[in-house]
């Protein structure tokens, strides 16, 4: 099967009122040929997730409050940046269980070690949108609880394109970000909650990620999902070929991340 990568190309303007330091903004304006994700080309040196990280979800699937952050590692393979296709391998669709989960994504700036709660927003360069694409068929007792494997699958993290830094908002203050976080499938609405509801917020996952552990400039961390994912549903609610997915989180900007799952 053959995709086009990508919608219609478009004219982009930065935002009015906002101006990166170190640069200087000419006026022009650029055909936008493609999306990238946020990160440090081609891949970051690692890519980490938070399972369970939402009171209201962790009620939802029966599971009690964890007392740290649930970590786990995912291939950076699995990037693709916003209007790229999820590209669903033979390997997750025996039975087609793929969820979607809209998340909050962290973005690190300079190499930490064993850092602070108090310090880790200072090793942050901003947040974005990710949606952790789930094969629930590995993910669950029938693939023997494999969340990384449920999730690494190639194309199964898109992320981006938005990247909210500090020039962009007042603070970065992580007990007081309190994100609306969406998703919607075909245009309905199945998610939509706010990071607020969060068992532990940004500062806490950095600083808990971090001990023992170097995280490299470029590291992703992405933070967890709230309620409404579709395997939770009655009946259950998959994602099927053409399906077009929309995940998006809104402070001062809108970040919006849109990809398209087919089958292969």
């Amino acid at each position: 099967m053959t995709v086009k990568t990508g919608g219609p190309k478009k004219s982009h303007k930065r935002r009015k009122g906002v101006k990166p330091k170190g640069f200087e903004l000419d006026g022009s304006e650029r055909i936008v040929e493609e999306f990238l994700a946020p990160i440090n080309a081609p891949l970051p040196p690692a890519l980490y997730a938070v399972g369970l990280n939402y009171k209201k979800h962790a009620r939802e699937v029966k599971k009690e409050m964890p007392r740290n952050p649930l970590t786990f590692l995912l291939a950076t393979t699995s990037l693709v940046g916003h209007e790229q296709m999820v590209r669903v391998p033979k390997q997750a669709q025996n039975p087609m269980e793929v969820d979607f989960e809209v998340e909050l994504g962290i973005v690190i700036s300079r190499a930490c070690k064993n850092v602070s709660v108090e310090d880790a927003m200072s090793y942050v360069l901003g947040f974005t949108v990710a949606n952790d694409i789930s094969a629930r068929r590995w993910q669950g007792k029938k693939g023997g609880g494999q969340w990384s494997r449920s999730k690494s699958f190639d194309t199964f993290t898109p992320l981006g394109p938005c990247l909210l830094v500090p020039d962009e908002c007042d603070s970065l203050d992580a007990s007081a970000l309190h994100l609306n976080v969406k998703t919607r499938v075909n245009d309905i609405e199945y998610q939509n909650s706010n990071t607020k509801d969060m068992i532990f917020n940004p500062a806490e996952i950095v600083s808990f990620v971090s001990q023992g552990t170097t995280l490299e400039k470029g590291t992703v961390i992405i933070t967890g999902t709230p309620e409404g994912v579709g395997y939770t549903r009655d009946p259950p609610m998959f994602l099927k070929d053409g399906d077009v997915v929309e995940v998006r989180t809104l402070m001062m900007i809108l970040c919006v991340l849109m990809t398209n799952l087919i089958l292969l």
